[in-house]
């Protein structure tokens, strides 16, 4: 199944904690994404694969705007600046990204039925954090 263009909320997640302890993030901004439950929605916005995700909650809207296969610069809320290419594998897209430090994380949405797993991993501690998206309407 290819990726889908569409609206999905955050059921559950796991491990999440975890896993921003290891990329750095400061324990009050976890804490507040450990309580949200944001919405994802994805866009294909032609056909030169060129592609949005945003994941929008009550704290902020995140919105990345990327043409696969190319290079793009993103502004972490804890003020990194990552490299990230993306690419499309199976039924997923995978975004491959690369810290000041260069420390490497990956992220992964992978597409089901009516349902998006969005998987992150980071490289150095082997940190694995899943959350689990429910298409709607």
């Amino acid at each position: 199944m290819a990726p889908k263009e569409g609206k999905y909320q955050n059921e559950r997640n796991e491990n999440l904690d975890e896993y921003f302890k290891a990329v750095g993030v400061p324990y009050l901004l976890r804490k507040m994404i450990l309580t949200s439950r944001p919405t994802l929605e994805v866009i294909k916005q032609d056909e030169d694969n060129k592609w949005t995700i945003k994941t929008i909650s009550l704290l902020r809207t995140a919105e990345l705007s990327f043409t696969l296969g190319e290079e793009f610069i993103e502004n972490m809320p804890t003020g990194l600046t990552i490299k990230n290419v993306a690419k499309i594998e199976d039924d997923s897209i995978v975004i491959s990204s690369l810290g000041p430090n260069g420390e490497k994380t990956e992220r992964k949405y992978e597409f089901k039925e009516d349902e998006v797993i969005f998987s992150m991993t980071h490289e150095q501690s082997g940190q694995v954090a899943k959350r689990y998206f429910k298409k709607i309407p």
